[in-house]
């Protein structure tokens, strides 16, 4: 298992549809308590298997293990971190080149213009180049200024920016997403 010190030296060149460049990945944290967010989550079982009540979908969901960290982030970010309910979209669709593509979540503004992509991964699924290509693919269509990438237990938030991407020191507030705008 990859231990901090050895992450701290991984770099990785992250594309922005204009020119490759090294980024150093932050080995920043965020802590947004996933065990606390799942107890409050309306989990049952149903055709014995966990399910989830999904706010966005307004459905129940197959409790996987990516979703678990689906729900409880964004019920952080609505609890915590001001962002709407109603502007937050899960399971976004998309369309890259002749494929349809589902961004996990989309976050948008009071106009409804895309701000944020967010991806999630399972707590086991290592946050690697891999994850921040996808994302940067689903960029080419919605031109946000800030992406969040999060297995449950790291999190990494970063701002595109003409230059590239600069990673941050933590998730903004959704108020700050429209300054960067």
């Amino acid at each position: 298992m990859e231990n901090v010190s050895e992450r701290s030296d991984f770099f990785t060149s992250l594309r922005d549809g204009r020119k490759d460049r090294l980024y150093r990945l932050s080995t920043v944290t965020f802590n947004f308590q996933l065990s606390k967010k799942l107890g409050l989550l309306n989990i049952k079982t149903q055709n014995e298997k966990s399910v989830v009540f999904c706010d966005w979908r307004r459905k129940f969901v197959r409790l996987t293990p990516e979703e678990k960290v689906r729900q409880a982030f964004l019920h952080w970010l609505v609890e915590e971190m001001g962002y709407p309910k109603s502007l937050i979209a899960v399971e976004h669709p998309i369309c890259v080149g002749d494929l349809k593509k589902r961004c996990d979540a989309v976050v948008f503004s009071q106009t409804l213009q895309p701000l944020c992509i967010i991806e999630f991964k399972a707590k086991d699924v290592p946050l690697t180049q891999r994850v921040f290509d996808q994302i940067a693919v689903y960029n080419r269509r919605l031109n946000v200024t800030t992406f969040i990438v999060s297995n449950g237990r790291q999190t990494f938030a970063c701002n595109v920016t003409d230059a590239g991407y600069e990673f941050l020191q933590k998730i903004p507030k959704y108020e700050e997403l429209s300054t960067y705008c």
